[in-house]
């Protein structure tokens, strides 16, 4: 089967939870004996042709020419996207298109139209959903526009979560029967490799010896409630003084952050470490005590799973795709969104009762293996491929 994938993120750009699921699904795939053509903007380096066996990735520079606006520069980046899926379409003999969220809808739904090659997409997110409120920008409604319609020209829409699903159905009135729910995975291997080496050089760069590290990791942005998790600190040292807080990752909050946990007399208990490189990330959730993501919006929360799988005790916001991932009392600990209180006590509840704590994460581990593993997703993804191009096979389209 040859399947032709498009995708904003695709290593060694991976930015968020799309590229990460992106960078693992596909070696899943081809290990299933998938025949995948990955196209890519070149955004951070890598050959603009890597091929292994059942694997070619086709990078594809970007304009660079200075854009207006974020959604301009896609738009005009996948024009080059579409003329590299086009003479792979005329050329390899693509069964499928598989596309991952709206960024490469445009090239996809062209490619879609001009081949007569049935589209399946993969929904990440949505614009409405990270707005929690009316899109009031002009570009915010662009996106949504391209949403919509990228989900009207697929012939199956895959969304990682239940949460995400309803959200497609409610936003863009797409019919139930035309959606899978296919989870996120996580590789244990990432974590495992750590257990049994000396950590304990590595730690004293974010720690003392006797602090317990907190630790969050993703993009700064409103979304990730991060500002929730700033004030909730004074709350957390009142019952655990020796708390320390290790924020990684970079984002147009990290700045006001920064500056609030200093407001709050708390900066020396909160260190932001800015970017982080992928070992440095394994290691931290080894070290932690407790890796906590207070989001506002998470249609999956696929760093809830990261953490299950290093088995670190996690506390989340009980909110979208989170809620499904972490069972509140079996799996970690789940707390009420957007409120400082309710995660503070998460936190204290974690860092106060290690034995509790501890039983949870084995059975977060032992969920992560049996229900997110790649090798189960690729074959579930498969199994929407098939009934994708069996269905193709069948139609006078």
């Amino acid at each position: 089967m040859r399947v032709l994938m498009l995708s904003w993120e695709h290593p060694p750009h991976t930015v968020g939870g799309l590229g990460r699921h992106v960078a693992e699904l596909v070696p899943a795939l081809q290990q299933e004996g998938i025949e995948l053509h990955v196209v890519t903007p070149r955004r951070a380096g890598g050959d603009p042709v890597e091929e292994t066996e059942g694997l070619t990735v086709h990078r594809v520079d970007p304009p660079k020419a200075p854009m207006p606006d974020f959604y301009t520069g896609a738009w005009q980046t996948n024009i080059r996207l579409e003329e590299v899926g086009a003479s792979l379409c005329r050329d390899m003999g693509i069964q499928l298109i598989h596309n991952h969220d709206w960024l490469t809808a445009f090239s996809a739904i062209a490619l879609k139209r001009n081949f007569r090659i049935p589209l399946l997409t993969t929904i990440h997110a949505t614009e409405r959903g990270r707005a929690r409120g009316p899109l009031v920008r002009d570009q915010q409604r662009a996106i949504h526009s391209v949403e919509w319609w990228l989900t009207y020209e697929a012939w199956r829409i895959i969304c990682t979560s239940r949460f995400m699903a309803h959200e497609i159905q409610d936003y863009f009135q797409a019919p139930p029967d035309k959606i899978d729910v296919i989870p996120n995975g996580v590789r244990p291997s990432r974590f495992a490799r750590w257990e049994g080496v000396a950590l304990s050089r590595f730690r004293s760069m974010y720690a003392l010896p006797e602090e317990q590290i907190v630790f969050y990791v993703g993009r700064i942005v409103h979304e990730k409630g991060l500002h929730v998790l700033i004030e909730a600190v004074p709350g957390v040292l009142a019952e655990n003084p020796n708390a320390k807080f290790v924020i990684a990752g970079t984002g147009d909050l990290l700045g006001a952050l920064r500056s609030r946990a200093w407001e709050l007399g708390v900066g020396d208990k909160v260190l932001f470490t800015g970017f982080i490189s992928d070992d440095d990330r394994d290691r931290l959730y080894k070290v932690a005590s407790c890796a906590v993501f207070p989001s506002l919006y998470e249609p999956f929360g696929i760093v809830a799973l990261e953490g299950m799988a290093a088995k670190v005790p996690v506390v989340v916001s009980e909110v979208g795709g989170l809620q499904e991932v972490v069972r509140h009392g079996e799996t970690g600990i789940t707390v009420y969104p957007d409120n400082v209180e309710s995660l503070a006590w998460g936190i204290n509840h974690t860092l106060s009762r290690p034995d509790w704590a501890l039983r949870r994460a084995q059975n977060a581990y032992t969920a992560v293996v049996e229900d997110y593993n790649w090798h189960r997703i690729a074959q579930q993804t498969i199994e929407v491929y098939e009934q994708i191009i069996a269905e193709r096979a069948q139609s006078d389209w």
